[in-house]
């Protein structure tokens, strides 16, 4: 744990010694808070219209109405974003030489590729932690179910450990860190539609496609369900891109 932590402690320094990290989380923030204040406004305004009618009113919910459009546009701008982040960790190493330095000293493979991965898992948090404080606002003039938001913070972190578990293995296969990051949204985004390839599909294979793409979880956990198959579904797929990390790199190891 020891030289986990000191791997990571050395990623994140080199995070914010440099102004990617700076540059990705502004980017973030401000969309984020672009997208918050917007479905805000419609929200107050469709309450307005609604309170006409009791009927309606009763059916006004800032979790479906205001967080739930937020996360998916969260999501997508992670997708668009992390990239970015991990596309340097391993490709860095490459293009400086310091590669077969880092993987000849007694840190083992598995304590780089964690130290790494949780650096890069620090700044997610950073970055989700901070738009966070956007529902300050709504505690303090409206009445949000803090369940299903937390459900939802909760879906965003795991897709985003996924995201950055792809991230690290296209990193280590490239000392390029542009290929890695478009290799890296390629992939994401793949994921994310191939869902749509089930409309065309039947039965079993429908079914396949369904289970794979990374929206057909998340949107479940917007919604304020929590069923273990997407926890398994993330979990798998972090533990899937770490296993490819270390694969690839033991495999440079043994050349």
């Amino acid at each position: 744990m020891r030289n986990i932590w000191i791997m990571a402690k050395k990623e994140i320094k080199s995070y914010f010694s440099s102004p990617i990290a700076y540059a990705v989380v502004a980017v973030f923030l401000v969309l984020v808070g672009f997208f918050f204040f917007s479905l805000l406004s419609w929200f107050n305004s469709m309450s307005i219209q609604m309170a006409q009618n009791p009927y309606y009113y009763q059916q006004v919910n800032i979790n479906q109405m205001v967080y739930s459009p937020l996360f998916h546009n969260m999501s997508i701008i992670l997708l668009l974003m992390l990239p970015l982040l991990t596309m340097r960790l391993f490709s860095e190493e490459k293009k400086l030489g310091t590669d077969e330095l880092l993987f000849t000293s007694p840190i083992s493979v598995n304590e780089i590729i964690l130290g790494k991965y949780l650096a890069a898992l620090f700044i997610l948090i950073v970055m989700l932690s901070l738009t966070g404080l956007l529902s300050i606002f709504t505690f303090a003039y409206g009445n949000p179910e803090l369940l299903p938001l937390l459900n939802g913070y909760l879906g965003l972190f795991l897709m985003g450990a996924a995201f950055m578990a792809i991230g690290l293995f296209f990193s280590s296969l490239t000392e390029n860190q542009i290929v890695s990051a478009s290799l890296t949204f390629g992939a994401l985004l793949l994921f994310w539609i191939i869902n749509w390839a089930s409309t065309s599909a039947s039965g079993f294979w429908q079914n396949v496609l369904n289970y794979l793409s990374f929206f057909q979880h998340f949107d479940d956990l917007t919604k304020g369900i929590l069923d273990t198959k997407d926890l398994v579904y993330y979990l798998s797929f972090a533990f899937f891109g770490l296993f490819l990390t270390h694969a690839v790199i033991q495999s440079r190891r043994w050349r």
